[in-house]
Protein backbone atom coordinates (compact mmCIF):
# COMPACT_ATOMS: atom_id res chain seq x y z
CA UNK A 1 0.00 0.00 0.00
CA UNK A 2 1.23 3.37 -0.89
CA UNK A 3 0.74 6.87 0.75
CA UNK A 4 -0.79 9.38 -1.28
CA UNK A 5 1.72 12.64 -1.78
CA UNK A 6 0.23 14.74 0.77
CA UNK A 7 0.39 12.33 3.60
CA UNK A 8 4.00 11.20 2.78
CA UNK A 9 4.64 15.21 2.88
CA UNK A 10 3.08 15.69 5.88
CA UNK A 11 4.77 13.02 7.72
CA UNK A 12 8.08 13.57 6.37
CA UNK A 13 7.57 17.69 8.17
CA UNK A 14 6.42 15.89 10.71
CA UNK A 15 9.73 14.07 11.17
CA UNK A 16 11.87 16.96 10.63
CA UNK A 17 10.12 19.28 12.69
CA UNK A 18 10.77 16.21 15.64
CA UNK A 19 14.33 15.50 15.06
CA UNK A 20 14.73 18.91 15.05
CA UNK A 21 13.18 19.67 17.83
CA UNK A 22 14.95 16.42 19.59
CA UNK A 23 18.19 18.18 18.96
CA UNK A 24 17.62 21.70 19.96
CA UNK A 25 16.89 19.84 23.64
CA UNK A 26 20.16 17.79 23.16
CA UNK A 27 22.56 20.64 22.29
CA UNK A 28 22.98 22.14 25.38
CA UNK A 29 24.24 18.45 27.26
CA UNK A 30 25.83 17.09 24.15
CA UNK A 31 27.84 20.74 24.06
CA UNK A 32 28.51 20.37 27.87
CA UNK A 33 29.95 16.67 27.64
CA UNK A 34 31.81 17.43 24.24
CA UNK A 35 33.56 20.63 26.12
CA UNK A 36 34.21 18.28 29.45
CA UNK A 37 35.57 15.52 27.27
CA UNK A 38 37.78 17.92 24.88
CA UNK A 39 38.71 21.16 26.91
CA UNK A 40 37.42 22.84 23.96
CA UNK A 41 35.44 26.06 25.54
CA UNK A 42 37.73 26.89 28.34
CA UNK A 43 36.25 23.50 30.48
CA UNK A 44 39.14 22.32 32.47
CA UNK A 45 39.68 18.53 33.92
CA UNK A 46 39.07 17.88 37.44
CA UNK A 47 41.55 16.01 39.35
CA UNK A 48 41.54 14.02 42.90
CA UNK A 49 45.39 14.51 43.64
CA UNK A 50 47.99 17.01 42.30
CA UNK A 51 50.47 16.21 39.69
CA UNK A 52 53.21 13.70 40.10
CA UNK A 53 55.38 15.89 37.69
CA UNK A 54 56.24 19.61 37.74
CA UNK A 55 59.02 20.90 35.23
CA UNK A 56 60.81 23.77 35.66
CA UNK A 57 59.23 25.69 33.22
CA UNK A 58 56.74 28.49 34.66
CA UNK A 59 53.30 29.46 33.72
CA UNK A 60 51.43 32.75 34.78
CA UNK A 61 47.72 32.12 36.03
CA UNK A 62 45.44 35.64 35.87
CA UNK A 63 42.26 35.08 38.00
CA UNK A 64 38.91 36.73 36.91
CA UNK A 65 35.86 37.50 38.81
CA UNK A 66 32.40 38.74 37.45
CA UNK A 67 28.59 38.63 38.79
CA UNK A 68 25.88 38.13 36.84
CA UNK A 69 23.28 40.30 35.97
CA UNK A 70 20.88 40.70 39.52
CA UNK A 71 23.13 38.74 41.35
CA UNK A 72 24.03 41.34 44.34
CA UNK A 73 26.95 39.85 45.82
CA UNK A 74 30.72 41.42 45.13
CA UNK A 75 32.91 39.15 44.07
CA UNK A 76 36.85 39.18 43.19
CA UNK A 77 39.98 37.59 43.27
CA UNK A 78 41.92 38.20 45.97
CA UNK A 79 45.41 37.52 44.16
CA UNK A 80 45.31 38.83 40.46
CA UNK A 81 48.18 36.80 39.06
CA UNK A 82 50.79 34.17 40.24
CA UNK A 83 53.19 31.97 38.63
CA UNK A 84 54.13 28.47 39.43
CA UNK A 85 55.93 25.68 38.03
CA UNK A 86 54.08 23.30 35.42
CA UNK A 87 52.80 20.82 37.37
CA UNK A 88 52.83 22.34 40.94
CA UNK A 89 49.84 22.54 43.09
CA UNK A 90 48.19 26.24 43.03
CA UNK A 91 46.04 27.53 45.50
CA UNK A 92 44.14 30.72 44.86
CA UNK A 93 41.18 32.71 47.04
CA UNK A 94 38.16 34.69 45.56
CA UNK A 95 36.70 36.92 47.75
CA UNK A 96 33.09 37.47 48.18
CA UNK A 97 30.64 39.40 50.04
CA UNK A 98 26.97 39.61 50.55
CA UNK A 99 26.01 43.34 51.28
CA UNK A 100 22.08 42.35 51.14
CA UNK A 101 20.13 42.16 54.35
CA UNK A 102 18.89 38.71 53.41
CA UNK A 103 20.73 35.43 52.61
CA UNK A 104 21.48 34.89 49.01
CA UNK A 105 23.06 31.53 47.21
CA UNK A 106 24.97 31.41 44.09
CA UNK A 107 26.78 29.09 41.91
CA UNK A 108 29.70 29.97 40.04
CA UNK A 109 30.40 29.08 36.22
CA UNK A 110 34.04 29.04 35.12
CA UNK A 111 36.04 28.83 32.02
CA UNK A 112 39.44 29.30 31.23
CA UNK A 113 41.52 31.44 28.60
CA UNK A 114 42.79 30.42 25.86
CA UNK A 115 40.84 27.63 25.21
CA UNK A 116 43.01 25.31 24.01
CA UNK A 117 44.78 25.45 27.71
CA UNK A 118 41.46 24.19 29.36
CA UNK A 119 42.04 20.27 29.21
CA UNK A 120 45.34 20.66 30.73
CA UNK A 121 44.20 23.16 33.58
CA UNK A 122 43.16 20.62 36.58
CA UNK A 123 41.33 21.60 39.49
CA UNK A 124 41.59 19.44 42.68
CA UNK A 125 39.25 21.41 44.96
CA UNK A 126 37.07 24.51 44.34
CA UNK A 127 34.34 26.47 45.78
CA UNK A 128 32.74 26.10 41.95
CA UNK A 129 31.90 22.55 42.63
CA UNK A 130 28.88 23.33 45.27
CA UNK A 131 26.44 26.13 45.37
CA UNK A 132 27.33 28.96 47.89
CA UNK A 133 25.08 30.65 50.93
CA UNK A 134 26.10 34.07 52.13
CA UNK A 135 24.39 35.55 55.11
CA UNK A 136 23.27 38.95 54.64
CA UNK A 137 26.70 40.79 55.24
CA UNK A 138 28.74 37.95 54.97
CA UNK A 139 32.09 38.05 53.67
CA UNK A 140 34.08 34.93 52.78
CA UNK A 141 37.28 33.81 51.49
CA UNK A 142 36.93 30.78 48.75
CA UNK A 143 39.56 28.46 47.38
CA UNK A 144 40.76 26.75 44.54
CA UNK A 145 43.27 24.35 44.57
CA UNK A 146 44.65 23.57 41.06
CA UNK A 147 47.74 22.56 38.35
CA UNK A 148 48.36 22.46 35.28
CA UNK A 149 48.97 19.61 33.64
CA UNK A 150 53.04 18.32 32.27
CA UNK A 151 50.84 17.46 28.80
CA UNK A 152 50.54 21.30 27.87
CA UNK A 153 54.59 21.03 26.90
CA UNK A 154 54.14 18.08 24.63
CA UNK A 155 50.69 19.57 22.60
CA UNK A 156 51.02 21.13 19.09
CA UNK A 157 48.99 23.84 19.95
CA UNK A 158 49.20 24.67 23.76
CA UNK A 159 52.68 24.23 24.36
CA UNK A 160 53.05 27.83 23.40
CA UNK A 161 50.89 29.16 26.37
CA UNK A 162 52.61 31.03 28.41
CA UNK A 163 49.50 32.99 30.76
CA UNK A 164 46.28 30.98 31.93
CA UNK A 165 43.24 33.26 33.15
CA UNK A 166 40.91 31.31 34.93
CA UNK A 167 37.35 32.68 34.80
CA UNK A 168 34.68 32.84 37.34
CA UNK A 169 30.96 34.66 37.07
CA UNK A 170 28.58 33.58 39.89
CA UNK A 171 24.97 33.73 39.17
CA UNK A 172 21.73 33.89 41.87
CA UNK A 173 19.94 29.98 42.53
CA UNK A 174 17.60 29.41 44.61
CA UNK A 175 17.90 28.72 48.23
CA UNK A 176 18.43 25.56 49.43
CA UNK A 177 15.20 24.01 50.89
CA UNK A 178 16.78 24.08 54.73
CA UNK A 179 18.14 27.71 54.33
CA UNK A 180 14.17 28.72 52.93
CA UNK A 181 12.81 26.55 55.81
CA UNK A 182 14.30 28.05 58.43
CA UNK A 183 13.90 31.90 56.86
CA UNK A 184 10.11 30.82 57.14
CA UNK A 185 10.12 29.47 60.38
CA UNK A 186 11.50 33.13 61.47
Amino acid sequence: MTMDPKTRTLFQTLGVVVFMGSMAWASVPLYNWFCAVTGYGGETSIAETGSDTVLDRTIKVRFDATVASGMPWEFKPVEREIELRIGETGLAFYEAYNPTDRPVAGQAAYNVAPFGAGSFFSKIECFCFTEQVLQPGERVEMPVSFYVDPAIVEDRDAKFVNHITLSYTFYQIDLPEETQASLDLN
